[in-house]
């Protein structure tokens, strides 16, 4: 059985294709991914703009035929922030289905949450101590709160890169009171997080997807560190610090130059950084990794094990 999991998340579309046995076994033929920006110029008006409707039916019929040269016997495909929040979502789902047959479930807040657990630990195997997973895409951010591998809490919040740019529009680079601002911003949305880790206190940050997979290539990069990563990275609470402030001294022009970043993230890293550091001083955690394992991950998990019908 060969299948692909198509993520169409707010900044990025996602293909994986595995091919697995009724034994729980798999083997990933292609993980790949696309800048779309689905979300640009239109989440403070909760649309999706004409500009950006075009390159997600672009992308998605791109992967399909992607999909179908691999001969996949099934496509799951599932939206995010952006499809779930917007007005005209249902008519991109409405015409995904008419030019491919493919449904986009659009996953709601708590379910996306579920996932990026699921596909967390497959990353890191176990997690052996309490901890709090995060994970940020361009339209929200889900947390998680995790104990002895199990999900004590989990919500999603307003708190995507993409939003938070749209939503602040800050100078280039940001000023320290636009950085304060955003701050006190995240203090007050994150108050429900808050009440919880006083109650279930951790010191681990695991964090999944893209603005997380930016941090550990530049702090790579910055030490020299060739090592590919495979599930997961150990990140240095110095070398995050150290880059958090180069990131928010630098203009975007000089942020596309910075070796490990890529390009379509150099406008929402820095909002990226400021939610990192943010939680990691606020709930004094100092112990942080990287799980290259997220949503599309989970969903592969739930497919080999049989709870998604194929």
């Amino acid at each position: 059985m060969v299948a692909a999991v198509i993520d169409c998340g707010t900044n990025t579309f996602n293909l994986l294709i595995a091919e697995f046995h009724i034994f729980g076994q798999h083997r990933i033929l292609l993980n790949t991914k696309k800048s779309v920006k689905l979300g640009e110029g239109g989440l403070a008006n909760n649309q999706i703009t004409p500009q950006a409707f075009q390159r997600g039916i672009k992308t998605f019929l791109e992967f399909v035929d992607l999909a179908r040269d691999f001969k996949a016997d099934t496509i799951k495909a599932f939206g995010t922030s952006a499809v779930r929040s917007s007005k005209n979502g249902p008519d991109f789902v409405k015409k995904i289905l008419e030019k491919t047959g493919v449904i986009i479930q659009v996953l709601n807040g708590d379910t996306e949450a579920q996932y990026i657990f699921k596909g967390a630990s497959l990353a890191l195997e176990n997690i052996t101590e309490p901890a709090l997973i995060m994970d940020i895409g361009g339209g929200s951010t889900e947390f998680i709160i995790v104990e002895e591998e199990q999900v004590l809490w989990k919500r999603s919040f307003d708190l995507g890169a993409a939003r938070l740019l749209q939503e602040f529009r800050p100078h280039d680079p940001m000023l320290p009171d636009e950085i304060n601002r955003v701050k006190d911003h995240f203090k007050e949305v994150l108050l429900p997080l808050s009440f919880k880790l006083k109650k279930n206190p951790v010191n681990l940050l695991i964090g999944c997807s893209g603005s997380f997979e930016s941090i550990a290539e530049m702090i790579k990069a910055g030490n020299s560190d060739p090592t590919p990563i495979e599930k997961f990275y150990n990140i240095e609470l110095q070398d995050l610090t150290k880059l958090y402030q180069k990131l928010i001294l630098t203009t975007e022009s000089e942020r596309k130059n910075i070796p490990g970043l890529v390009e379509y993230r150099a406008d929402t890293i820095v909002f990226a950084s400021i939610l990192v550091r943010h939680v990691l001083k606020r709930f004094k955690i100092d112990k942080i990794q990287y799980s290259s394992y997220a949503l599309k991950e989970g969903i592969l998990a739930d497919l080999v094990n049989n709870r998604i019908s194929v």
